[in-house]
């Protein structure tokens, strides 16, 4: 072997040093909120021994006291808001989902599928809608909610809200699935005596589950993310966990341990989501393979 193929099969240590800054700094924060989580406040604002406490599950015992099946003995009142605020944060994400995906994918194979004039123009414009920052809506939708509609501090409110945000991307990204289904595939339908609602259901949602899948993803940890609509649209009977977890920061007493825990338990729903809907799209890759 010639020492150029040597040299350039070799590993590069820029590269793995490289490759270390990155996953320090995109591991680093997680751990950082799982470690405080693990630590008493008394131990976080302590300047020494950093490293080396005494884990406990104080903090989880204290945001989830209302579901746990026992009474944490260092709990003296038992505040419900994270236990109230996750429930929300679960209907609202998963209700707007579930819209978004549904007018979304027969919005996307209207445009696909059939001709009328002005196609391409609406194709346009549902993706520049997505280009409108959630910031620029804040006071229009807060207005025309709160005094014409009357939807602030419900949940159908902030569903909308998300649906109407959320619906211009999904169009957007179903359309390029929609258009890999061969047209052949529904004209045989057709001609066996399938209805238009059993070509849709029965012949194009199972080919576009990848796709499916992938808007499901990204809608989804949307809605459980999003802060400024939902902090401003919502009452405190309604509000979603990333306001719950800014209202509690306040000027006189910050228990940095519990809001640790209330974000590393936020966490876990959109990574149990996206597992279930990650296997999908492997699904859907997958399914055309042929073996040698």
């Amino acid at each position: 072997m010639s020492r150029e193929t040597t040299q350039g099969t070799g590993a590069n240590p820029a590269f793995y040093a490289l490759m270390v800054v990155l996953v320090i700094m995109a591991m680093g924060p997680i751990m950082l909120m799982i470690t405080t989580s693990l630590k008493l406040n008394v131990d976080v604002m302590s300047d020494s021994a950093r490293l080396l406490f005494m884990p406990t599950m104080q903090n989880y015992e204290t945001v989830l006291c209302d579901v746990l099946w026992y009474d944490p003995a260092h709990v003296d009142y038992c505040d419900p808001t994270f236990g109230r605020a996750l429930k929300n944060s679960l209907i609202i994400a998963l209700v707007s989902t579930a819209i978004t995906l549904i007018l979304g994918t027969m919005a996307a194979y209207a445009l696909v599928r059939f001709r009328f004039f002005g196609r391409g123009t609406i194709s346009m414009t549902t993706l520049m809608m997505r280009m409108v920052p959630p910031a620029v809506l804040l006071v229009p939708v807060f207005g025309i909610w709160t005094f014409n509609f009357g939807l602030d501090g419900t949940y159908s409110g902030i569903i909308l809200v998300y649906v109407a945000m959320n619906l211009p991307f999904v169009i957007w990204i179903l359309q390029s699935f929609i258009v890999q289904v061969p047209i052949q595939l529904e004209e045989a339908a057709r001609m066996d005596g399938a209805g238009p609602f059993q070509v849709f259901f029965l012949v194009v949602i199972p080919l576009i589950k990848p796709g499916l899948a992938a808007a499901a993803i990204f809608t989804f940890r949307i809605a459980w993310n999003e802060f400024l609509l939902a902090n401003a649209l919502l009452d405190r009977n309604t509000r979603t966990v990333p306001v719950t977890i800014v209202n509690s920061l306040t000027e006189y007493d910050i228990d940095w341990g519990v809001i640790m825990a209330t974000g590393s338990l936020l966490a876990i729903p959109p990574i149990i989501f996206t597992f279930v809907a990650s296997k999908q799209i492997i699904t859907g890759m997958t399914a055309g393979a042929v073996k040698g």
